[in-house]
């Protein structure tokens, strides 16, 4: 997740504001932290090895280690695999959409802290990620609170460039997830934040 990525060791506030002019707060803070309880409270639901998309500086992955769980981040900012792997947890420079290590069985792949929206298209990105997971597993996703929709155009960090990105409130999910062959089993709330657990067939 390049944009967001290089982010990590940027000023304390930096925001995302979209094509639309909606601006977004970047949870710096919390990136940087452990892991907090929302996350987790939903990471409970990982029971097998994880793939952690867009880890950042890798709480996600870092948490699950700290469990005895398999889990490997990627991400596309050397920074962020850097900071990652500073705090334990094993993280690859690497895309999504990229060959990746065990494709075919991983139990979980996370989208966490708005990364449904790399690439500008969440239909593709939950269908690579189906695609390395095992039968039954699970992509545990983020999503915005009721209402907003699914919303699909460019963004940018202040200052930076543009760069393709979406936005999946949670009543669009299982649609979403529908089209990318994957089914919606369970949303769900915590501390005021939207996840949702999309399983394979």
């Amino acid at each position: 997740m390049t944009a967001f990525a290089t982010a990590y060791a940027a000023r304390p506030a930096t925001w995302l504001v979209d094509e639309r002019g909606e601006r977004v707060r970047l949870p710096l803070g919390r990136w940087h932290g452990p892991a907090e309880p929302s996350l987790r409270t939903l990471l409970d639901r990982c029971a097998g090895p994880a793939l952690d998309v867009g880890c950042g500086p890798g709480r996600a992955a870092a948490e699950l280690a700290s469990r005895g769980l398999v889990a490997l981040g990627i991400d596309t900012c050397p920074a962020a695999v850097r900071l990652a792997r500073r705090r334990g947890a094993a993280a690859l420079r690497r895309s999504v959409f990229a060959p990746l290590p065990g494709e075919g069985r991983w139990a979980h792949a996370l989208l966490l802290d708005g990364n449904i929206g790399i690439g500008g298209d969440p239909v593709a990105l939950l269908r690579r990620c189906a695609q390395v997971l095992r039968p039954g597993g699970t992509v545990l996703v983020e999503v915005d609170a009721p209402g907003a929709g699914l919303w699909r155009g460019s963004a940018r960090l202040l200052p930076g460039p543009a760069f393709a990105w979406a936005r999946v409130g949670v009543e669009a999910v299982g649609p979403v997830a529908a089209r990318a062959g994957l089914t919606l089993r369970a949303v769900s709330e915590h501390d005021g934040r939207w996840f949702a657990e999309l399983a394979r067939p």
